[in-house]
């Protein structure tokens, strides 16, 4: 009994700062300063995402949060390279947002 409740309550924390990460890495995309900055956050956003499938999976127990947690992961990298693309090439990060 002890350990169920010990679960639930780790669970419960664990959702709770992962919405407080998200809610911050929101805020360093929204107010930058630089793209570089903006784009490391949204890689952070797409990390806390599969956090939060895995979770969502840990506590359910449904597997196919596993899938979500992998699609995530895999579209995250894919537009982390984009944007690392565009700002190398110069396509963004020469104006002021």
């Amino acid at each position: 009994m002890t350990g169920e409740l010990f679960f639930g309550w780790s669970a419960a924390v664990s959702a709770l700062l992962l919405v407080l990460a998200m809610l911050l890495s929101g805020i360093r995309i929204v107010r930058g300063p630089h793209p570089a900055d903006r784009v490391v956050a949204l890689d952070m956003l797409c990390l806390l995402g599969v956090a939060a499938a895995g979770l969502a999976a840990l506590v359910s127990g449904v597997v196919s949060f596993v899938d979500v947690a992998l699609g995530v992961a895999l579209i995250g990298f894919l537009a982390t390279v984009a944007f690392a693309a565009f700002i190398e090439r110069g396509s963004i990060g020469d104006e002021e947002f």
